[in-house]
């Protein structure tokens, strides 16, 4: 699906992969409009100065605010819903706060969509909705669910509901790496556990991936990329040459690995060249057709310590300097 002459609409549009799915999309095609949808009124300022597009509109407003979803939805093609609370430490001291946004917010933007009739939906979610252990991830585990199944309550051919999921964003806002270059001033860089790896993506990936879901989309799967994985000591170490590496122990709601597919979701998921795509279980509405795609082995699961991709300091070190 080109996005030439689209009207596209991107809530949470200020973070930091709102920016670069902004510029990608500028870059790449001539949308008839372009609308940032967020709450923070002097980050939209910053970015209307940055791009300077005519096809650009800035609309404040939250996801918590159905009425204002709707209004902001009139004539739209296409939402990228990337707005959520994100931080873990966040979600589990203010768990209300989270549900309203992640929770509650992913129901207004599904009911904000049918009603105005947009087209295409894709929801960006993360490897902690995969067996989740902290409320950050149950609360996107049940986003994931409202999109998957919300196809049941469109009629055929009219909204399309999907996801994006994919595991850390290097250089984002709430990455680990900020931290890790803030604290190499200091001489000692602080990680939790040895043992812990996570998956490695960078912005342009994931946009690129939201961009190609987009286009291949027929409602209801979840699109997960082939992307590599690393040890947090081992980036630690990349980042801080020859700093001190403290071990403070794992946080609450802390994973020593994350996950992109369950096994149990392996068995309605299918492999293509550049990912994999998680089928839904209860498709009611129809489904798409994805018979070209490779069927996984019994007991697939897809771990960020059991990858068969990993990233190498001089891979991390290239992604750095781009950023």
């Amino acid at each position: 699906m080109s996005l030439n002459d689209k009207v596209i609409l991107i809530t949470g549009g200020t973070g930091s992969f709102g920016r670069k799915f902004t510029e990608m999309v500028l870059n790449e095609f001539s949308p008839q409009k372009l609308i940032i949808f967020s709450r923070d009124e002097l980050k939209q300022h910053e970015m209307s100065q940055e791009f300077n597009a005519d096809s650009m509109r800035f609309f404040i407003g939250d996801v918590r605010d159905s009425e204002r979803l709707r209004r902001a939805f009139n004539g739209v093609d296409v939402v990228v819903h990337a707005a959520a609370m994100k931080q873990v430490p966040a979600c589990e001291y203010n768990p209300l706060e989270a549900v309203k946004t992640n929770v509650v917010g992913a129901q207004n933007v599904i009911d904000a969509a049918i009603d105005c009739g947009v087209k295409k939906v894709l929801a960006i979610s993360t490897d902690k909705a995969v067996n989740p252990i902290n409320l950050y991830g149950a609360t996107k585990l049940c986003a994931e669910k409202l999109f998957v199944q919300s196809n049941s309550y469109s009629a055929e051919g009219q909204t399309q509901f999907s996801c994006a999921r994919y595991g850390n964003v290097v250089g984002s806002r709430g990455s680990v790496i900020p931290i890790f270059i803030r604290q190499r001033d200091t001489g000692e860089i602080t990680v939790t556990d040895e043992r812990m790896t996570r998956f490695w993506i960078t912005l342009e990936q994931g946009v690129r991936l939201v961009l190609e879901s987009i286009d291949l989309m027929q409602g209801g799967e979840i699109f997960v990329p082939k992307i590599p994985s690393m040890r947090i000591v081992d980036l630690a170490h990349t980042i801080g040459n020859g700093c001190k590496i403290n071990t403070i122990g794992i946080r609450p709601g802390e994973k020593l690995h994350e996950v992109l597919i369950s096994r149990d979701e392996a068995r309605s998921t299918l492999e293509f060249d550049n990912m994999y795509v998680v089928q839904p279980e209860f498709p009611w509405w129809g489904g798409g057709d994805w018979s070209d795609g490779k069927i996984l082995e019994e007991g697939f699961e897809y771990s960020s310590d059991k990858n068969e991709k990993w990233m190498s300091s001089q891979e991390l070190e290239a992604v750095l300097e781009g950023e």
